[in-house]
């Protein structure tokens, strides 16, 4: 079938954004769903800091590429042998296909599947195949098998979970990342407890998203970290007890604000340097716990000794540690329940040919979440 989806070429192409265009907006072919897999009309799909990182190549990923990897729509066709969905089901998409049955898998870390991992560094569908085509071009790879930037995509089924019909779609599909990687960093990887203090570093969606999760979760003292003031005030509205403009006294601000340092921080931003402050502003026996992404050849400095002298913890999270389609129906009931406001993480809704425009706005750090809505 004939779809219109943001194509990325070529990583690299200087900002701003609006200029060099590094997404083309094309009309693709889209083949038809095969064994195991799902066509979706997509109703939104959001703009994330992993989607820039590839567009500036900071996350290296074979191209050309249909980009996006958060988004929510509507089952219109169910490949072969596909049980637990049907045209009509509204569901959101996870930028980690679980395939279930391998080691990661069977320990309930579906984030850290071994399939997945290789069809995503490949461009492929769990299946290993690929669906997209456009002017004779050999290969068109998926993006962290979903490509949202497209009005329909095919995605496996384990890269999709059923969620309730009555949440907008633009809400819906910032559970698919943002909902998923903050708040599960809080609650299963940092394991936040009532009265702990806790800071975030980086107030994005994820970050945000992260405040949110944290307050939920009843942590006390809990400290925003960011370079943009208009993101701080945001912060404040969201339950942050306090906020601090980053720089170089940021590790001692949040000490300062917490007593000594904070019992769990999580860091969002995707820079070791920030990663090393997060570090340093958690106290004697805490946990830091990263999401960001930096560039593969960086590499982090911090006091080896104070892992142990300390006995400090510092862990990675990716997919926010969930197993989706457990965490996500219990995130989405705590914001029906207003417990989780993410709706307040929508800045801007845009038509898929503002793309560019969007990643500008994004780099620059004036939008926190932007949906495309088809």
């Amino acid at each position: 079938m004939k779809v219109r989806g943001a194509v990325l070429r070529e990583m690299g192409l200087p900002a701003p954004y609006a200029e060099s265009r590094p997404l083309e907006v094309a009309d693709l072919e889209l083949a038809p769903p095969g064994p195991g897999e799902l066509l979706v009309r997509v109703g939104a799909a959001g703009l994330c800091h992993s989607d820039l990182s590839v567009i500036d190549g900071s996350r290296p990923r074979v191209m050309p590429m249909v980009l996006g990897h958060e988004a929510a729509g509507e089952v219109v066709e169910v490949g072969a042998g596909t049980e637990g969905f049907a045209e009509g089901d509204h569901v959101v998409m996870c930028f980690v296909p679980s395939c279930g049955a391998c080691e990661p898998c069977r320990a309930a870390r579906p984030a850290l599947c071994d399939p997945g991992a290789v069809a995503n560094g490949a461009g492929s569908l769990l299946s290993g195949d690929r669906r997209w085509s456009h002017d004779g071009d050999a290969v068109m790879h998926h993006h962290l098998g979903v490509s949202a930037f497209a009005d329909h995509v095919v995605v496996s089924a384990r890269s999709a979970v059923q969620v309730d019909r009555s949440l907008p779609f633009d809400v819906a599909a910032l559970f698919g990342c943002a909902v998923l990687t903050g708040v599960g960093a809080v609650v299963n990887s940092a394991s936040v407890r009532v009265g702990e203090r806790v800071a975030i570093f980086g107030l994005g969606g994820v970050g945000l998203a992260a405040l949110l999760g944290a307050r939920a979760a009843g942590a006390v003292d809990i400290v925003a970290v960011d370079v943009v003031p208009e993101k701080l005030e945001l912060a404040r509205e969201l339950g942050a007890d306090h906020t601090v403009l980053a720089g170089d006294s940021a590790v001692e601000d949040v000490r300062l604000a917490t007593g000594g340092g904070a019992e769990k921080v999580i860091e969002t931003v995707g820079s070791e340097k920030v990663l090393a402050q997060a570090y340093a502003a958690t106290r004697r026996g805490g946990t830091t716990v990263t999401v960001g992404l930096p560039h593969p050849s960086r590499q982090l400095e911090i006091p080896a000794v104070t892992l142990v002298a300390e006995e400090r913890t510092l862990r990675g999270s990716y997919l926010g540690s969930c197993v989706p389609a457990l965490d996500i129906p219990r995130y989405i009931d705590l914001y029906l329940a207003g417990r989780l406001p993410v709706d307040r993480l929508l800045t801007h809704r845009i038509s898929l040919d503002e793309v560019n425009e969007g990643f500008d706005r994004l780099a620059s750090g004036e939008a926190v979440r932007q949906a495309i809505v088809f």
